[in-house]
């Protein structure tokens, strides 16, 4: 079993001291390649130094809605020029997050557009962050149809009619452990809906920690065959053929297979 932990925050303060020893133990537990991601100007320049010291990492760069009050036009510029590293798979995370109501609407919708023109300018896929914001973000990625070569949505929370919108418009499904979680019979039942070639996992490490390991703190890769584990019963196979179906659709995604 080989897995592709898709969405990873190595360079957060949890791990960045330990990079060497987390990815030991991932490699031991079956996954054996990384997209580490970044979100904000310090974070995309860790990820920048990290990628480069491992074959088998690539990047994803972008400014997390959070951010959307602070980011200015030189760091749009920025970001742009950092585009040219030869590692780096994604545009993203970006998107929108109205959970705690502190960033202001107009500024992340912006922000989405910007990250949006950049990945259909460079033929990137997008990673796309989405909290309590569902309508506006499939919206707003509805203006960009027929301009981006792939959009998945990480962190996958949404109900059977919101997947099914996700799915008719040709997106990609990432799934957390939070699908592992004892009250999440709903979303292992939108699970259910998702054909493995549109299915991809991350841990979103160091959070989101599966079940049964909720505790384990700070999530990491080698707990990323929890959510395997479960999703492969979701669907009824082994774990062995979800794990190659997966990664296969992984490789698709990020084009993985142009660096081997």
């Amino acid at each position: 079993m080989k897995l592709i932990d898709t969405h990873a925050h190595l360079t957060f303060e949890d791990l960045e001291n330990q990079v060497d020893a987390v990815l030991a133990r991932s490699i031991e537990a079956g996954v054996t390649r990384w997209i580490t991601i970044g979100t904000d100007k310090e974070q995309n320049e860790k990820v920048l130094s990290l990628v480069d010291g491992y074959d088998k990492m690539w990047a994803a760069l972008g400014y997390h809605p959070h951010y959307a009050n602070e980011i200015t036009d030189a760091d749009m510029a920025l970001l742009k020029e950092q585009f040219g590293h030869t590692k780096i798979v994604a545009v993203g995370e970006c998107g929108l997050d109205y959970h705690y109501n502190n960033v202001v609407a107009e500024n992340q919708h912006r922000l989405f557009r910007q990250h949006l023109e950049i990945a259909a300018a460079l033929g990137k896929p997008v990673i796309v962050h989405t909290r309590d914001a569902f309508d506006d973000t499939m919206n707003i990625l509805a203006e960009y149809t027929g301009k981006l070569k792939n959009v998945v949505i990480h962190c996958y929370g949404g109900d059977k009619e919101q997947t099914q919108l996700v799915l008719d418009r040709g997106y990609y499904i990432s799934f957390t452990g939070t699908v592992t979680f004892k009250r999440s019979e709903a979303l292992r039942e939108v699970a259910k809906m998702i054909p493995l070639d549109r299915l991809m996992i991350e841990t979103d490490c160091p959070y989101i920690s599966p079940h049964p390991v909720r505790n384990a703190r700070p999530n990491e890769p080698a707990l990323l065959p929890h959510t395997a584990q479960c999703l492969a019963d979701v669907h009824g196979i082994s774990l062995k053929a979800f794990a190659e179906k997966i990664t296969k659709t992984s490789e698709i995604f990020f084009r993985l297979l142009n660096y081997d």
